[in-house]
């Protein structure tokens, strides 16, 4: 289980909507990924199973879509994150260490917005 490294992704707009399936999409085009995930691909989530690193299902938490060609964090892909990390849409299950350090790293993105992540209220 791991967390990814904090990439320091620039920002797109606070105001543009968020569509995760079809980030996702441009991601794995952006990445060049098939079948396979690669760094770029990981680069674009928070979350993902070290051990099945192989599996594009072992990637959880997209905050970042493609926009001009260029990885970018969308606001609303991370306050959805951050929602799934309180338990929203189900929650994840994601060891308790890891969630912490998922945290984290979306107070990152939280600080670059000027504001406070939800498990600071």
């Amino acid at each position: 289980m791991a967390v990814t490294a904090f990439q320091d992704l620039p920002l797109a707009d606070r105001d543009r909507a968020w569509d995760g399936a079809a980030a996702e999409r441009r991601v794995r085009a952006w990445a060049g990924v098939e079948e396979e995930p690669n760094e770029r691909y990981r680069d674009a989530h928070v979350w993902y199973d070290a051990d099945a690193k192989q599996n594009l299902t072992a990637y959880k938490l997209l905050i970042a879509d493609v926009v001009d060609g260029r990885l970018v964090a969308v606001p609303r892909g991370v306050f959805a994150a951050a929602a799934v990390l309180q338990g929203s849409r189900g929650g994840i299950d994601i060891p308790a260490k890891d969630a912490d350090r998922a945290r984290s790293h979306l107070a990152k993105y939280y600080a670059k917005l000027d504001d406070a992540p939800p498990w600071e209220d």
